[in-house]
């Protein structure tokens, strides 16, 4: 249970205030990234520069950690994240399933409704530019 509160108090840390560098603390060199609308990531930098682009379209996203359990081999992670899109606030649940080893993840499975996230995009004209600046 050690491993799992320590990763999950430094994955509340990374959400709270993100700073790519932190994920060097959280994920392993060869972590992959399975996640809905985007391509699935098989080691750190590629994760880094994925992540990148999610704060180039939301440059305010944070999040906050609702509950988390153990499992035999990691953790899972119930948490929000919020920030602002096309001048709004916009907020989406997120489940996460990490795979750790020597305390980082070594694979993580991302779980939310993308339609919450692509509908504020829809909706909000304002954020077209920035949303697909971040896509490419």
């Amino acid at each position: 249970m050690g491993n799992a509160q320590e990763f999950v108090d430094a994955f509340e840390r990374f959400w709270r205030t993100p700073s790519l560098d932190v994920l060097d603390g959280i994920l392993s060199h060869d972590v992959v990234l399975r996640q809905p609308l985007g391509p699935t990531t098989h080691d750190l930098a590629t994760g880094k520069r994925a992540f990148s682009r999610i704060f180039t379209a939301i440059p305010d996203l944070h999040g906050v950690v609702d509950r988390w359990a153990a499992t035999e081999d990691g953790v899972f992670i119930e948490f929000r994240l919020m920030g602002t899109l096309g001048g709004r606030a916009i907020e989406w649940p997120v489940v996460d399933r990490f795979v750790l080893q020597n305390g980082l993840a070594v694979e993580r499975v991302s779980y939310f409704d993308p339609a919450l996230l692509l509908r504020a995009v829809l909706t909000r004209p304002t954020s077209w530019w920035r949303f697909l600046r971040s896509r490419f």
